[in-house]
């Protein structure tokens, strides 16, 4: 697959201290960077404590992979998929599950986690230098569906053959577990990015953290979240027509109206998922109505092809 500028081929699970970066006012900055679900993560703050600040988020993200990973074989959602049954599933599953539930009703079920079938498909394919055949596409939609899961604090159930992924959400929920963590100790002026942006109050020397969208708008973000998705940001195929975004209806890469959509929200989670189901909604009217379903949230650009 090829990434984009946000999601980095490969990085150090470990956090590496940068060098500090001066201020105007006379003091620093420190700048951490990691991984985080298989996407570039950083967090940048201004505390003596800084190292062992970021030494706790390191740990606090190799226990939430340990949860939501794909990339790990032996994490909650992987033995999940491959055997159809969690008891006694963690509370960070069920909660990210859930909130990737309230999006995919006010999406009308364009945001799908359990698109995971497909999405091994065009990845085996892609591998392999073509495309899925419409048989076996047929095949891997009949295992696709938000009705094929059963969430209780008890178990997790899916039907025979249905799988899940987090992609799409999964990074941003990340975001708001580190931001509650850093919270509950009492930080602030912190920004998390773990592909989507969380910020946790506002610049350290004072005023909103200034972000810059690669098409070209501004967002100043103070205690609240900021989310981009792209249809062909990720693609399964070298030329780049093939874009990771799969649409759960019919099973191919979104043909969207959108090259990007940045969505900002109280919830890192909520704005990732809406940025994503964003790219599948086929005017700014849907995308907006989605959006108004939840509290705070808002479309901060839209860029159209």
């Amino acid at each position: 697959m090829l990434m984009t500028r946000r999601r980095l081929i490969a990085i150090s699970a470990a956090f590496a201290a940068l060098p500090a970066i001066a201020r105007a006012d006379g003091g620093t900055a420190r700048l951490w960077t990691g991984q985080a679900l298989g996407a570039r993560a950083s967090i940048r703050l201004d505390h003596p404590d800084g190292e062992a600040v970021a030494a706790r988020v390191m740990a606090e993200i190799g226990r939430l992979e340990d949860i939501l990973s794909l990339y790990r074989p032996e994490s909650a959602l992987s033995r999940l998929n491959r055997e159809g049954r969690l008891a006694a599933p963690p509370f960070e599953l069920l909660e990210c599950l859930s909130l990737a539930g309230a999006v995919h009703h006010a999406s009308g079920g364009r945001f799908d986690p359990t698109v995971q079938p497909l999405w091994a498909l065009w990845a085996e394919a892609a591998a392999k230098g073509g495309r899925p055949d419409a048989k076996s596409l047929e095949g891997a939609l009949r295992k696709t569906g938000w009705e094929k899961v059963e969430l209780d604090a008890a178990a997790i159930t899916l039907r025979p053959g249905t799988a899940l992924t987090l992609n799409g959400i999964g990074q941003g929920y990340v975001a708001d577990r580190v931001a509650a963590l850093l919270e509950a100790e009492g930080l602030t002026d912190i920004l998390i990015d773990t592909g989507e942006f969380r910020a946790l109050g506002g610049q350290p020397q004072g005023g909103e953290w200034p972000l810059r969208l690669e098409t070209g708008e501004r967002v100043a973000l103070r205690q609240r979240a900021l989310a981009t998705s792209a249809p062909l940001g990720t693609t399964f195929d070298q030329g780049g027509r093939d874009g990771h975004i799969l649409d759960p209806e019919t099973g191919m890469p979104a043909r969207s109206q959108w090259r990007s959509v940045s969505i900002s929200a109280p919830s890192a989670a909520i704005a990732d998922a809406l940025a994503t189901a964003a790219c599948l909604m086929p005017d700014r009217e849907a995308v907006l109505a989605m959006i108004g379903r939840f509290d705070g949230a808002r479309l901060e650009a839209g860029a159209m092809v």
